[in-house]
């Protein structure tokens, strides 16, 4: 057997749940890999390859067996081993026998401390082959499934019965079982086109062979670029541009082997009904691509992927149209049902749902919103008719929760109450609102882009924040069953992204006022508040901020995340300054000197105790630059502050090199610190900078 092989597993499957299929195939490679490297089998490169009825992996230049281990083992002391007539004594034997040699093949070693008995070997590395079936049914039993199955009599549990296994080390096949099914060569093509076994003569070959003989396309990369050109290709013969999100290509990809788009139409009288609507019923139900014209507009037309080539595509497309209008004219019934009936006459059913036992149902919860959101609506400066009209908002955004749309279509909960609300003939700007309420709704998704939209977000998320953590039921660890942390991700991101100078403190105790005698943890504000930073933390790290440039600024605790993003920015600006390392070396060291004084440090520099022209020049640069600085600091500008406060360098470093601080003269030396001091002050009013490396 040649020193390394490619190792190919296959694991062939009935078909798997299309969402997350992609991210089960690289678990699965991930597992194994880290099971090879626990016993010592170093690899090259990963491929790793999904489709609807298989995960696979191929792991280039893994060794044919295991390194050999050479280990020492220590026994008893050579004076305790031997007695004076240099025989073996009992401790001697003892330690023989459990190494299970002879006293007279035990070894010698020399130390600092002495000579003793020493006992070497060798543990031959096993063949790779012998290890790999329990390394890949290890890995299967790892891999983090929503629900496991069992199949047929067997006690072995997966996510789907398990039908072919492919194990192959170079062109060998590996022998052993997978849960119970016996690893061959021997794979399965498409079930339709070529569904007969298909043998692997080596990894190399794998994806080629399925290609050519099995008209499976096995890598789930080359796989979504081919349903991505489909579609498109597909969309612009009906003169449109298809709806493509990476989340409904990564779905499409993983329910088909061999991708085949197709156009298909719907009446025009649908086209009545709310994009939104005939959108998630397009993606949400069928799993089709809508098609909008160059303006935008939706066209009468949707693209669907088949997993066959069919010689009839006629039929495939009339089969895919039929499906689709019964869908289209339920949701036309559900939105002519809801729309009998405004949002305001749904309200007092809010009471028959719960938001959560312990806090209430969802009337008390649009209550809360609406108080925050006007209170929100004031702290960003809106006008009073702005703060009505996101009281009027806040107290309706739930409402939609119990029309029959949102009921077959929940992610359309927000969209469809703008929809409502606006049908009912409330304010555009409360409509608006309405629709945006759960913006950002993921990662990368927008904020609200209007003022009350923003301010109707934030009462909402921050009322479920304030009142899980009221009740104790903060996240911890992995768990976050309520979703705290994105939702809290989404209260800063309309902070900072939508300019709202508000103070976050502040805020979460009006919301928590919304709480009061519902709960008895007194911390909660606290509690709210420290895991909001940590969010605040991730939020910059996500943004390649360095840790230390968020402490810089957290050390001075900003309690407005639009301040604390500005002050971060200047920051990061601030040490990519040739002279940001040496300032940075000079506050750490003003701040050790100041914690020196063991007196109230003076708050004016008295310019008549310098004796020294580097105490003069740093003075007087101080002097000009300190007006600017603090105009621009009173505008919010760190930035530029910072900038500004570079200029210091050359004199700070002039002092060090010259003055010497802790003078002998209490006045002089006292009158030293409070020139340093007034150089930390300044750049303390944005960031202690003497926490950057």
């Amino acid at each position: 057997m040649a020193e390394s092989a490619d190792l190919l597993v296959e694991i062939g499957t009935e078909e798997l749940p299309p969402t997350g299929l992609k991210s089960l195939s690289e678990a699965f490679a991930s597992e194994l890999c880290e099971r090879l490297k626990a016993k010592g089998l170093k690899h090259g490169e990963v491929a790793v390859f999904a489709t609807p009825r298989r995960i696979a992996t191929i792991i280039s230049s893994v060794p044919a067996s295991q390194p050999h281990r050479e280990f020492k083992r220590r026994g008893p002391s050579l004076d305790a081993a031997f007695d004076s007539e240099g025989k073996p004594t009992k401790a001697a034997q003892g330690f023989a026998r459990s190494c299970g040699v002879a006293v007279e093949n035990l070894g010698r070693m020399e130390t600092t401390e002495g000579s003793w008995l020493i006992f070497r070997s060798t543990e031959v590395g096993e063949a790779t082959p012998s290890l790999i079936p329990r390394m890949v049914e290890d890995s299967l039993n790892r891999l983090p499934l929503p629900r496991r199955m069992r199949w047929a009599n067997f006690d072995f549990e997966f996510i789907r019965p398990v039908h072919w296994v492919v194990l192959l080390f170079g062109n060998e096949i590996i022998d052993g079982e997978i849960f119970g099914v016996s690893a061959g060569r021997m794979t399965r093509g498409h079930r339709f086109h070529n569904p007969e076994a298909i043998p692997i003569e080596d990894p190399s070959t794998y994806s080629k062979t399925l290609y050519r003989s099995g008209h499976v396309v096995a890598e789930f990369k080359a796989r979504a670029e081919i349903v991505t050109r489909q579609v498109v290709e597909a969309a612009a013969s009906v003169e449109g541009k298809a709806l493509v999100d990476r989340e409904l290509i990564e779905e499409t990809t993983a329910l088909v082997e061999w991708p085949s788009a197709i156009v298909g139409s719907f009446d025009k009288e649908f086209l009545e009904l709310p994009d939104a609507v005939l959108v998630a019923t397009m993606k949400g139900h069928q799993r089709y691509f809508p098609v909008v014209n160059k303006k935008g507009a939706l066209l009468p037309h949707f693209i669907a992927v088949s997993n066959i080539e069919s010689k009839n595509p006629e039929t495939v497309r009339k089969g895919n149209e039929r499906v689709l209008r019964p869908r289209l004219k339920d949701a036309a019934y559900f939105f002519k049902r809801d729309s009998g009936r405004t949002l305001d006459q749904r309200q007092e059913e809010l009471k028959g749902i719960v938001f959560q036992e312990k806090l209430g149902n969802m009337f008390d919860k649009a209550g809360r919103i609406a108080r925050l959101a006007s209170h929100v609506a004031i702290a960003t400066g809106e006008n009073p008719d702005n703060v009505k009209l996101a009281r009027r908002a806040g107290q309706l955004c739930k409402c939609d929760l119990l029309t029959e749309m949102v009921g077959e279509f929940p992610e359309l909960q927000g969209i469809m109450g703008g929809e409502y609300a606006a049908m009912s003939g409330e304010s555009p700007k409360v409509a608006k609102a309405i629709a945006e309420v759960y913006r950002p709704r993921f990662a990368g998704d927008a904020i609200p882009a209007s003022s009350i939209g923003r301010a109707v977000a934030v009462a909402d998320k921050l009322d479920t924040l304030a009142g899980i953590f009221a009740i104790g039921q903060g996240p911890t660890g992995d768990k976050d069953p309520y979703a705290l942390r994105r939702t809290a991700l989404g209260v800063l991101r309309i902070l900072i992204e939508g300019k709202l100078s508000v103070d976050l403190k502040r805020l979460i105790q009006e919301a928590l006022k919304g709480y009061q005698g519902k709960f008895k943890n007194e911390a909660a504000a606290d509690q709210l508040y420290d895991f909001m930073t940590e969010r605040l933390r991730a939020y910059f790290t996500e943004r390649g901020v360095p840790v230390e440039v968020f402490l810089a600024v957290q050390a001075r605790n900003p309690t407005r995340p639009f301040d604390f993003a500005k002050r971060v920015d200047a920051v990061n600006e601030f040490r990519k300054l040739p002279e940001a390392e040496s300032l940075a070396s000079a506050n750490k060291r003003i701040n050790n000197i100041l914690k020196q004084a063991e007196d109230a440090i003076p708050m004016k520099v008295d310019d008549s105790l310098f004796t020294e022209d580097a105490e003069w020049n740093l003075a007087a640069k101080l002097v000009g630059l300190s007006p600017r600085v603090n105009a621009m600091l009173n505008k919010g500008d760190y930035t530029s502050a910072m900038k500004s406060l570079a200029g210091l360098r050359e004199n700070v470093d002039t002092f060090f090199d010259t003055v010497k601080v802790m003078d002998e003269d209490v006045r002089i030396r006292y009158n030293r610190l409070a020139l340093l001091n007034s150089i930390s002050e300044l750049f303390l009013e944005t960031a202690d900078i003497s926490r950057l490396s």
